[in-house]
């Protein structure tokens, strides 16, 4: 096993190993030629999966749009998540309806699936590169109460609501998984996984060819009311535009104090280890799903595109910025699973940060003139081409731009104030409750 400080270990994500100059163009960066068009009627700030679903919806639609991103393509979470497609609303619809009614609900929970859909059918169309891979997923059951709960659940799903399911007890897991660390769990058939860079590639594409202008490297460092609009301040001087889209997701700073105030940034990260040949990699995850548990302290796990390599992910920390500080603890997270991989070497270590929020939804709305689509709680792979797409189409006025998340409160709380000291002991107290089974 390594031991002492992480040394020759990669710290860009394994998706982006030979992207290169395919991937980042002149025009697009800061070293294109300098200049900003001095009004446009979108602007979009976030070039990443929110950004360019609606910035293409806005463009096709002949309205002049700006994507503006203060770093390089692929830096933010986009480029830098897991790549798993899932249902992606964490709470159950009784939750949500006690809550929102049963109604409301129900919309929210359809358009969980609604998205997967979607993005499915992106894949589909040809041109569209993001490695799409239909191999579903397996749920692993923490403890013997998780399998218990997860297949009852399995069994009684909502009319309407219905995924392709089939329980998998302990007896029987090992042929979904080589391990005996959980207690069964279930295989979700429906679920997918893609390649998070070339899934935004294909998106920046689809973009520009509707006729959106996407420049990174070019920070957005204020906005101010102006007119029937707003004046966007950037590194490359001011732009105006008649409407705004937010779309920083987890890379929401001091841009927009009320809404940092709503998101909770929180550190991914992940590693992947040296190549452990097609045969071995079968052995450990037979089908080449890709995995989560439920665990509060969420990993996650698949096979590298070629299946030779294991991609491990989890929150090993906070608000580490030094992916290479959290490779210890994400190797012994691993070991837990796969003892067996407790010598291997890791290759790649990197992260990316996350929204949450206080309810665990997604929200998309509209606040003094400036929109916002945001707080996907680690599962925007799915939501942030689905909702992006229609916050576009509404900021154009298409049909189509409406959703189940539209006008629902974005709550904050008063102890909030966009750096989240409060997490550290919640997440010791779940780290807790994880280790007792509880």
């Amino acid at each position: 096993m390594q031991s002492g400080p992480p040394k020759g270990i990669a710290t860009t994500p394994l998706w982006q190993d030979g992207a290169g100059a395919a991937f980042v163009r002149p025009e697009e960066t800061a070293a294109g030629d300098g200049r900003l068009p001095p009004r446009v009627e979108i602007l979009v700030v976030g070039g990443g999966y929110t950004g360019l679903s609606a910035a293409r919806e806005t463009a096709a639609a002949g309205l002049a749009t700006l994507v503006l991103d203060a770093a390089a393509p692929g830096t933010g979470c986009s480029g830098r998540n897991g790549g798993q497609v899932a249902y992606s609303i964490k709470p159950s619809l009784e939750q949500l309806a006690a809550k929102h009614g049963h109604e409301r609900a129900y919309a929210i929970c359809r358009d969980g699936l609604d998205a997967i859909a979607y993005l499915r059918e992106l894949a589909a169309e040809e041109g569209f590169d993001c490695d799409w891979r239909a191999t579903g997923s397996f749920y692993g059951a923490h403890t013997a109460a998780h399998f218990a709960e997860m297949a009852h659940a399995a069994r009684h799903q909502p009319p309407g609501l219905e995924q392709r399911i089939r329980i998998v007890p302990r007896g029987e897991q090992h042929a979904e998984i080589g391990s005996d660390y959980y207690h069964g769990g279930c295989v979700y058939h429906d679920d997918a996984s893609v390649d998070p860079v070339r899934l935004l590639d294909s998106l920046r594409r689809r973009a520009r060819a509707a006729g959106a202008e996407t420049v990174y490297g070019c920070e957005v460092t204020s906005l101010e009311r102006s007119g029937d609009g707003y004046l966007a301040h950037t590194a490359r001087g001011p732009v105006r535009a008649r409407r705004v889209l937010l779309a920083t997701n987890g890379y929401s700073r001091g841009l927009s104090p009320w809404h940092r105030r709503r998101v909770i940034p929180i550190g991914s990260y992940q590693i992947a280890t040296e190549p452990l040949g097609a045969q071995r990699m079968r052995a450990l995850i037979p089908h080449g799903r890709h995995v989560s548990d439920s665990r509060r302290v969420v990993v996650y796990f698949r096979p590298s595109a070629d299946g030779e390599r294991l991609i491990f992910g989890g929150r090993a920390a906070l608000g580490e910025p030094d992916p290479l500080v959290c490779v210890p603890r994400l190797r012994a997270m691993m070991a837990q699973i796969f003892p067996q991989l407790r010598t291997v070497r890791v290759t790649h270590a990197w992260a990316g940060w996350v929204a949450y929020t206080f309810d665990t939804l997604p929200h998309v709305g509209e606040r003094d003139g400036l929109h916002y689509c945001m707080g996907y709680c680690g599962q925007g792979v799915v939501l942030a081409p689905y909702l992006g797409m229609r916050v576009g189409r509404r900021m154009a006025g298409l049909p189509g731009g409406a959703s189940a998340f539209d006008g629902l409160e974005f709550p904050s709380r008063p102890y909030h104030f966009g750096t989240p000291w409060f997490l550290a002991p919640a997440v010791f107290a779940y780290r807790w409750l994880d280790r007792l089974g509880l």
